[in-house]
């Protein structure tokens, strides 16, 4: 039922519609740029010039097939850069814990950690904030120091805490 609604009000009075946008005045050509005016005059007096421009050198496509070019790109320090930063990830440390007999984890990057060992220094320097330094977890993982601070300060562990219920009603757990 809808799509005969829709039918009749798209079809309503198409002729008149179509008829008035082929009537419509059809946009002029942008106008040229004067230097060309002289040029255009050549072409239309002289139509030997407008063969002239088609017209292929078979001369000089010879000439342009011979041409080989060979070139180099220069070393960029761009690139050095990064070719020095793949092989310092090349390096890899064993694992540290007894949770990736299960994960099947051989080794790991210099400079990174995986989630357990996060997760796992992270409680360490929650629990024994005065042995696990930054230092020493740095030094222990091979991380920079600066990476440890602002892992250390952002990243914290789940806590739970229960609070204690405010009136006597609540049932005591035994």
């Amino acid at each position: 039922m809808g799509a005969r609604v829709t039918r009749a009000i798209r079809n309503f009075n198409i002729e008149n519609r179509a008829e008035r946008e082929i009537s419509k005045p059809k946009p002029s050509a942008a106008p040229r740029h004067p230097s060309t005016k002289g040029l255009r005059e050549q072409m239309s007096c002289n139509p030997e010039v407008k063969g002239e421009i088609a017209r292929k050198d078979d001369r000089l496509l010879s000439l342009l097939k011979e041409v080989y070019v060979e070139s180099t790109d220069p070393v960029s320090s761009l690139r050095v850069k990064t070719t020095e930063t793949q092989q310092e990830s090349k390096e890899f440390r064993l694992p540290k814990g007894h949770h990736f007999d299960m994960l099947n984890i051989k080794n790991i990057p210099k400079g990174k950690i995986s989630i357990v060992e996060a997760l796992t220094l992270l409680n360490n320097h929650k629990l024994h904030p005065e042995t696990w330094t930054a230092e020493k977890i740095a030094q222990e993982y091979h991380l920079e120091l600066k990476d440890v601070n602002s892992l250390l300060k952002y990243f914290v562990t789940f806590e739970v805490k229960i609070f204690p219920p405010e009136d006597k009603k609540a049932i005591q757990s035994k």
